[in-house]
């Protein structure tokens, strides 16, 4: 046989043995509906318990990463290690019907007590997944924002109650409340609806079960925390802790007119606390008692109060009976009050208005900005008096001042306007306490201002060196 009819042999021969074709298999779909018990109402939970893949997460890759570092993934290992653990705890813990639109009791992990329904998985909040996933052209519901307050959907169904009332508290805060005008101001809707909070973060994507709706909602737990995570703490949307105006979650909003407007020199400050809490807040008058160059801190915008806004106005913590011991409630600090009206026992009351005498510090303290809360009080105390004297000796010099130096129609911003808006930020409530050295330097430089630029002369008992205790926060 010749090499040419040996070679053809062989190649026949190779062409027999592997039948012509290649049998690997290049791709095959996972099964995502292995070991679902029937009995868990369409819930299918992990596809992999001890990687915490859920089924859901085969597909939502970028869901799933995201999701597998938030404290929601590790909810059931934080029921075990809690000593106080009960039975009727693990519904919260796990894939229910708890959190969902789905009503149908006794599902997932309650019907069926199997691992794969451990922690507070994407179902959890969208209801059970077969129905998706046998069909993925089948519309998934939409989780709910988290305005339900006692129902049967969204946040509000597992975060309330005796232990973690943070909807309860939410619903008495200013959070909780869409205000008329507020809510369909275009240049408003950004920070007084969810809607427009939720736009004006960069939160195109966000999906939820009110979006549609044409009624304005509320600041929602759902604006706040990104339920998928986030990489800040607590799933938050921004972080707390940077002080910058567009990067801190409570800033983004708490900074409107902190700076007077030259187009609009009738106008007073806005919701102002970020940049005053960081010394940008104000008019500055060439009169202002500081070296060029430096900003004034407080202690609550400084190092020694790194959750910023959060350090004083959320701060959970639990009341016991002073005679007892026993327990009584727990506070989240979802009111959102710094400085709450409190019970003989200790608990906020929910009441707004209440001698000083009831309001509780402990905020103050444990921030660590005062050594107690007895101490926060006599400072609080001190500044407010401080700034309510000299803002009254300005505007007592501004009623002096010719009403033409006011006007609206002159194109330009007079030393009466700036001192104006400085006396109205010190009257502000929460001023005294987010920057009072700020404060008190801004009203100081005013009286003298409108005393050198229109020779209205303050009261001669009116102390105009800086009194209040300075902390080392002027920093250049």
């Amino acid at each position: 046989m010749n090499g040419s009819i040996r070679l053809a042999a062989c190649a026949a021969l190779l062409l027999a043995a592997s039948g012509c074709s290649d049998e690997r298999v290049v791709y095959r779909d996972r099964d995502l509906l292995s070991g679902v018990p029937t009995a868990a109402g369409g819930y299918l939970g992990y596809s992999n318990v001890d990687e915490k893949l859920t089924v859901c997460g085969n597909c939502h890759v970028d869901k799933q990463t995201d999701w597998v570092t938030t404290a929601h993934a590790d909810a059931w290992n934080t029921l075990q290690a809690n000593p106080g653990k009960q039975a009727v705890c693990e519904g919260c813990h796990t894939v229910s019907e708890n959190g969902n639109e789905i009503e149908t009791p006794n599902v997932g992990w309650v019907a069926t007590k199997d691992p794969r329904f451990h922690d507070v998985q994407c179902e959890s909040c969208h209801g059970p997944g077969l129905n998706h996933v046998q069909n993925p052209g089948a519309t998934q519901p939409l989780a709910s924002l988290g305005v339900s307050i006692g129902g049967t959907d969204g946040c509000g169904e597992c975060h309330s109650g005796v232990h973690h009332p943070f909807v309860e508290e939410w619903a008495e805060s200013g959070h909780g409340r869409v205000e008329p005008a507020p809510s369909t101001r275009p240049e408003c809707i950004g920070c007084h609806t969810g809607q427009g909070a939720l736009a004006a973060m960069g939160a195109s994507d966000a999906k939820y079960e009110e979006m549609n709706s044409t009624t304005p909602l509320p600041i929602a737990c759902g604006v706040c925390h990104d339920p998928h995570g986030s990489g800040n703490d607590r799933q938050l949307r921004f972080a707390i802790n940077v002080p910058n105006e567009q990067e801190n979650l409570c800033m983004r909003c708490h900074q409107k007119r902190a700076l007077p407007e030259s187009s609009s020199p009738s106008r007073g400050p806005h919701s102002p606390e970020g940049p005053l809490l960081l010394g940008e807040a104000g008019w500055f008058p060439p009169n202002m008692p500081i070296e060029p160059g430096t900003k004034i801190l407080g202690t609550h915008g400084s190092d020694a109060n790194p959750r910023l806004c959060a350090g004083c106005h959320v701060n959970s913590f639990q009341v016991t009976d002073k005679l007892t011991g026993n327990f009584v409630v727990a506070t989240t600090g979802h009111r959102f009050e710094a400085l709450p009206c409190v019970n003989a026992q200790g608990a906020p009351t929910g009441e707004a208005d209440c001698p000083r005498s009831e309001r509780s510090y402990a905020s103050c303290a444990k921030s660590g900005c005062h050594g107690s809360q007895d101490a926060a009080r006599s400072a609080h105390t001190t500044a407010e008096l401080r700034l309510t004297t000299l803002a009254g000796q300005l505007n007592a010099q501004l009623a002096k001042v010719p009403a033409s130096e006011f006007s609206t129609t002159d194109n330009r911003y007079s030393t009466a306007e700036g001192a104006r808006f400085n006396a109205q930020l010190a009257l502000m409530t929460g001023s005294e306490v987010h920057n009072p050295f700020l404060v008190e330097a801004l009203l100081i430089g005013s009286i003298a201002q409108v005393q050198q630029d229109y020779g209205v002369s303050p009261s001669a008992g009116v102390d105009l060196t800086l009194k209040l205790r300075r902390p080392p926060g002027v920093h250049p």
